[in-house]
């Protein structure tokens, strides 16, 4: 099995002090990138879409977008580390 086409990155929105980061709705507007709105509705893309971990805002990543957007894929990872905001890897648990 592809171990690069069945993981995420989970960057949470919590800095390395253990703040919270600003602005709340961060995971919200980075989400958007790949976003569609249709009949009043905003739909997340499965590549990148808002989640919540360990209690707080943070972003899901499946690493595929690395091969189909390299340029958003770096501007979010680099976003990360500027920020210094907690990245952690896990495996998709979908079949």
């Amino acid at each position: 099995m592809d171990e690069k086409k069945d993981s995420k990155i989970v960057i949470e929105g919590v800095t390395e002090d253990g703040e919270a980061f600003r602005p709340s709705d961060w995971a919200e507007r980075m989400s958007g990138s790949l976003s569609t709105f249709k009949n009043h509705r905003i739909y997340y893309s499965p590549l990148l879409s808002p989640t919540v971990q360990n209690g707080n805002k943070g972003i899901l990543l499946d690493t595929s977008l690395q091969d189909s957007n390299p340029a958003l894929y770096k501007y979010i990872m680099d976003f990360a580390k500027q920020n210094k905001l907690k990245i952690c890897s896990q495996r998709d648990p979908s079949p």
